[in-house]
């Protein structure tokens, strides 16, 4: 089962690194990257930058058009009205089932702010021992992730949350 996890990073590039050593553990056979993408809000910037990480299209990924809508969705909705956000909230009713509801958007669009940065990634097969000590120093918060309360306390105390 892939698990869908959303860490923020103190800085704007404290993503990039985490997303360089997820794919140093992908090649060493760690963990597997279904898909992920980047969000970086630098400083006195209106909005953040986001990105696919397009080097894992052949691996099963969920496509511009799903990063793009949740992008979307966490970042701009304020700005783009009525008639438009009531679309968008049709929009964000299909990814409920997914684990990705008004709470999860609330939550990243408050933590997710200008100086910082996010790394949104769907993983599976994770060594969780060798990944915790890849990331430990990087200073990551756990936002948000689909798996159970047990597995995601787990993941917490792995990484110190």
């Amino acid at each position: 089962m892939a698990t869908l996890t959303v860490w923020k990073f103190p800085t704007a590039q404290g993503a990039e690194e985490a997303q360089q050593t997820l794919e140093m553990l992908q090649k060493q056979e760690l963990i597997k990257i279904h898909d992920a993408a980047v969000v970086t809000w630098s400083e006195g910037a209106k909005k953040p930058k986001t990105r696919q990480l397009n080097n894992l299209a052949g691996i099963g990924a969920m496509g511009g058009m799903f990063w793009g809508m949740l992008f979307g969705l966490i970042f701009f909705i304020p700005l783009l009205g009525a008639a438009i956000g009531a679309a968008a909230g049709a929009l964000a009713g299909s990814l409920r089932d997914v684990g990705i509801d008004d709470e999860f958007i609330k939550s990243v669009r408050a933590k997710v702010t200008p100086g910082t940065s996010a790394l949104f990634v769907m993983t599976s097969d994770a060594v969780m021992d060798k990944v915790h000590d890849a990331f430990r120093g990087m200073q990551a918060e756990l936002i948000h992730t689909n798996l159970s309360s047990e597995q995601e306390e787990k993941l917490r105390q792995a990484f110190g949350d």
